[in-house]
């Protein structure tokens, strides 16, 4: 005879409780953890775009910047010195570009975008499909 016993080993195990001698699949994790999570990260982007906002509106002349900036940075003594620095560049470059973009009137937006085009090669032109 050879190295393999071919012989049943037995029923099949069906689907079922333990009492029944049956097979118990592990349940899997029902998604509403997962959701939370979710729940929670998108708040936190609107906390981050709120500040955003907050930061613009402090950074204009108009606005008294000197009353508003100790309660935009509330967990600042947490943050490292090049935390603190990097979110102060981030600022100033947010504050510059919104008074770039306040600058110009529309008419000049539309002439700058048109230009840019112009400049493009003709690889980037749409094809004419079709006849004709």
């Amino acid at each position: 005879m050879s190295d393999y016993d071919f012989r049943p080993g037995g029923s099949l195990k069906l689907k079922g409780g333990v009492a029944e001698g049956g097979v118990v699949k592990k349940k899997k994790k029902s998604s509403k953890s997962k959701s939370k999570v979710d729940q929670e990260r998108e708040l936190e982007r609107l906390r981050e775009a709120r500040l955003k906002e907050e930061v613009v509106k402090s950074s204009s002349p108009a606005a008294g910047s000197s009353r508003n900036s100790p309660a935009i940075g509330g967990s600042s003594d947490r943050k490292t010195e090049a935390e603190r620095r990097f979110e102060e560049t981030q600022k100033r470059r947010m504050a510059e570009k919104v008074a770039r973009l306040a600058n110009k009137t529309h008419k000049d937006r539309v002439s700058e975008f048109n230009s840019k085009l112009e400049a493009l090669s003709e690889h980037h032109d749409i094809p004419k499909v079709g006849p004709g």
